[in-house]
């Protein structure tokens, strides 16, 4: 077995995804890029030096004090495993990880099996001072979960991942936290129902991990965002324990489980969460072009206020986005292309939009015929199920891209943001002056979810690095987009979270009374600081 490198450690999903670049990506990098042959041969700063990690600080009495609690079998000081929990998937991490700049790792990874151990740790890090952070899938691209002081990663995802019940004539399933997104699908797909939550870590994500980051599916137009699935949730704090039960509706003062909604572990610890499901019924795709990005925005804004039901998917990609997309599939430049001028979708302004009907299939086939209806209205063309189709099988694919593209010397990262329909052009335009203004940076934008009131605008950002000064480059680089997102009126975040990547602005986001607010409430249930210091600016990192 080869010995672990840092890339090794650090890389996305499933081992056996290769992850290479097709020849059109390739080309189309090579032209957009004027990048060599060499390029492609001799990856740069790949990462593929050995594993190296510092010594874990626990001393030998405290790791017999965790062996006797949990078992030995369940703590694991071994260097992978340390070095694997000891970050999650943003660009920063991975470029990190690259330069051999490991962060600093737990001292152990312990998986507890039951919430009596749990309680048990969360003790056993009292009397210590020892930080403790809850992870699942460590698929954060937020600096969510990171070990600045050492102690102890409690991996929820090992023991704490079943299904506990489903309630199919109320229409909710009761899970525990470290849950696999796949096992809970596959789990409800045998009794008929769907969770209704795919964000594009689903493969890779937990259920705890949803709900501590406040995430999205890309069916949130339809289903909502977590907030809106969840009913019910548990959690272990070290003041206590507290149990949000999942009453439909209730008026018994504040709702607790907003408290632990997009507390990112530093509250508390999440051990079970009961949520919504739906039957498993049908589904239908549409896509059009629209001759410009205003048209689609308008269209998108119609559907969702016209009150005749809310699509599944409802995206719609920018010019550069829809530009780069023909490309790759070979069409620009092509007869296609020709014939799509001619009927005035032009290179530069015209738009994809791709869309789905779920649920009950009359529903959905009067949703279909309603939402076509407005699009002829708005100049569209109609494509029929095929764009939206084969992007519905791609859509867990795209993370594996970033590595080849990162052995090619770029950046390649993402930001996302939510805004009203009022402010959304604005907002796309002042941020896409900002990644513009950098030489030869393709910046691609998409609505991928999007509401009664507003939308998420997602960018997409590839440029070359400055290979002389990485980890500046690319920091001074994000602060940018970052403050021209919210300069134009964006909101921090929509489905990642805050983390320590967006902890800076958090505060002047937030306002600084609801920041000692949520100071107070960590103060209350976690009084020695031990739950993920660093998360959303609550402590020194």
């Amino acid at each position: 077995m080869p010995a672990p490198t840092f890339r090794s450690v650090i890389r996305w999903g499933d081992p056996a995804q290769s992850g290479a670049l097709n020849a059109a990506t390739r080309e189309a990098l090579r032209e957009q890029f004027n990048l060599s042959d060499t390029a492609f041969e001799q990856p740069f700063q790949a990462g593929d030096e050995p594993l190296r990690v510092a010594p874990g600080q626990l001393s030998d009495e405290q790791l017999h004090e965790l062996q006797q609690l949990v078992g030995p079998e369940n703590v694991d000081t071994s260097d992978v495993a340390r070095a694997r929990r000891s970050s999650g998937q943003s660009y920063l991490d991975v470029l990190r990880f690259r330069l051999g700049q490991l962060p600093k790792a737990p001292d152990a990874v312990v998986a507890p099996r039951n919430e009596a151990e749990i309680d048990a740790l969360l003790a056993f890090c009292g009397r210590h001072s020892m930080p403790i952070v809850p992870v699942g899938g460590s698929t954060s691209v937020t600096r969510a979960t990171e070990f600045p002081q050492g102690g102890i990663c409690l991996d929820l995802s090992r023991h704490l991942n079943r299904v506990l019940e489903v309630d199919a004539k109320s229409g909710f399933a009761r899970v525990q936290a470290g849950l696999l997104g796949p096992h809970y699908e596959a789990y409800l797909n045998q009794q008929g129902f769907t969770c209704g939550h795919f964000p594009q870590s689903f493969e890779h994500s937990t259920v705890g991990g949803w709900l501590a980051a406040r995430g999205a599916g890309q069916q949130s137009t339809y289903y909502g965002k977590i907030e809106d699935i969840v009913l019910g949730m548990k959690v272990l704090t070290p003041a206590g324990s507290i149990d949000c039960k999942p009453y439909a509706r209730t008026s018994t003062g504040p709702d607790w489980k907003h408290i632990f909604l997009g507390s990112e572990g530093c509250l508390g610890i999440i051990t079970e969460a009961t949520l919504k499901i739906w039957p498993v019924r049908g589904r239908s795709f549409f896509s059009f072009f629209l001759p410009s990005w205003e048209k689609g925005v308008e269209l998108l804004r119609e559907i969702l206020q016209a009150d005749f039901g809310r699509p599944g998917v409802l995206r719609l990609s920018d010019p550069e986005e829809t530009e780069l997309g023909l490309k790759l599939n070979g069409m620009a430049g092509g007869t296609t292309d020709t014939w799509l001028q001619r009927l005035g979708y032009k290179p530069g302004e015209r738009c994809l939009m791709l869309g789905s009907a779920e649920g009950d299939t009359q529903s959905g086939l009067l949703l279909a015929a309603r939402v076509h209806a407005l699009a002829l209205l708005r100049g569209a063309l109609p494509l029929g199920p095929g764009p939206t189709r084969k992007w519905w099988k791609q859509r867990f694919h795209h993370p594996y891209l970033r590595a080849p593209m990162m052995d090619l010397g770029l950046i390649v990262d993402t930001l996302e943001t939510s805004v009203s329909w009022t402010g959304l052009n604005a907002l796309r335009q002042g941020v896409r002056q900002v990644l513009k203004a950098r030489p030869r940076t393709l910046a691609m934008c998409h609505i991928s979810h999007a509401y009664q009131t507003g939308a998420n605008l997602y960018f997409i950002f590839t440029s070359p690095i400055d290979r002389d000064r990485q980890l500046e480059d690319y920091q001074q680089f994000h602060q940018q987009v970052v403050d021209a997102i919210l300069a134009h009126g964006g909101s921090l975040s929509h489905h990642h979270g805050i983390g320590r990547l967006f902890a800076p602005w958090f505060r002047e986001f937030a306002g600084a009374t609801a920041l000692d607010l949520l100071a107070g409430v960590k103060r209350q249930l976690d009084p020695q600081g031990i739950m993920n210091p660093g998360a959303l600016g609550l402590a020194p990192a």
